[in-house]
């Protein structure tokens, strides 16, 4: 009896998948630590970059020692340190900072999916870096004022429980006017991280169109920049409506350069990520909004970020930057044969 059984379809899919998002990381990790001027930001930065370069090295070895063929992923090929800054000071954070974001979502998936002990223990292991990290990069942020802290809030002094039907209302027009309630905490906190996490990808994708080699790429990006900016407009509008702060940093804008610091691939590929990040977002921002124009206003924007991520996918297969993860056996194929 083998000491460790085979890895299964599913280990394989979520290991792929790390790598690629690992080594995609680690490729800009590499970029925003040689143009670093802050020396608390290049050590975090510096120190994230050890811990995931360790973990890449892991899973290569179980691709290898299970004989499966080690991903292309990204490489040397798709960063340029040599380059102006295409961010101001404080971006670099900010961006590490939901990448952590992500990565935490994606392992927690991913150790779902893990049967053997030693796969599970990565993802717990990775889980727990980016947990660290993540808390590293936001008490930085809020040290140095490039973040706010979401409202404060008057603490309840009881409990209540809903009466009327009236409480999931937000567009109906047979509700009476002035029917519309505020909005509750949890509600807040999704619609705040939602344009939060909107900002800071607003700055990144207005950076990638400025220095995309691609023409058909700085339109697909720029096209992005408007989506973004319009889910930032809608979900700022439901926030004055009550009277609640709207979240913004002071600073992290794109540069003036247009000399591109990574591949064009990488960059669809980020894109890609936060793409589905942000439908997973959400998806989960509807389960938990109780007033009907609060989902209705989360499945539209759902809907358009699916259409261009769909728009995005068909650019990187037709220039053959989108890497086919491991397939099952074609047995049909088998069968005709």
């Amino acid at each position: 009896m083998p000491e460790k059984p085979a890895i299964t379809s599913s280990e394989l899919g979520v290991l792929w998948i790390t790598y690629q998002e690992k080594t995609m990381i680690l490729r800009m990790l590499e970029y925003f630590i040689e143009k670093a001027d802050d020396k608390k930001a290049k050590k975090i930065m510096t120190d994230l970059y050890n811990e995931i370069d360790i973990y890449v090295g892991k899973i290569t070895h179980i691709f290898k020692s299970e004989g499966a063929a080690i991903p292309v992923g990204f490489s040397s090929q798709d960063v340029n340190k040599d380059v102006p800054k295409l961010y101001e000071n404080g971006f670099d954070i900010l961006f590490v900072r939901l990448l952590q974001e992500i990565s935490m979502g994606l392992h927690t998936l991913n150790i779902n999916m893990a049967y053997r002990e030693d796969i599970i223990m990565l993802f717990k292991e990775l889980t727990a870096i980016t947990q660290e990290y993540y808390n590293s990069c936001t008490q930085y942020l809020i040290e140095i004022g490039m973040i706010a802290r979401s409202p404060y809030v008057s603490m309840p002094n009881s409990t209540e429980f809903v009466k009327d039907k009236d409480y999931l209302a937000g567009m109906n027009p047979f509700t009476k006017l002035g029917k519309k309630r505020t909005l509750n905490t949890i509600e807040v906190a999704y619609i705040y991280h939602g344009i939060e996490s909107n900002v800071t990808g607003l700055q990144m994708i207005i950076g990638f169109a400025q220095c995309a080699n691609s023409t058909e790429v700085k339109k697909f990006f720029a096209k992005g920049a408007e989506l973004s900016k319009s889910v930032i407009k809608e979900m700022s509008e439901t926030f004055l409506e009550d009277g609640i702060q709207i979240p913004a940093t002071s600073g992290g804008n794109a540069t003036r350069s247009t000399v591109a610091p990574f591949s064009d691939k990488l960059m669809m590929y980020c894109t890609s990520m936060f793409c589905s990040f942000s439908m997973g977002g959400n998806a989960v921002g509807t389960a938990f909004s109780l007033r009907n124009d609060l989902a209705a206003k989360n499945t539209a924007f759902t809907k358009d970020i699916f259409e261009y991520a769909h728009e995005g996918a068909k650019i990187m297969i037709n220039n053959g930057w989108m890497e086919e993860p491991p397939q099952m056996v074609e047995r049909k194929e088998i069968i005709k044969k």
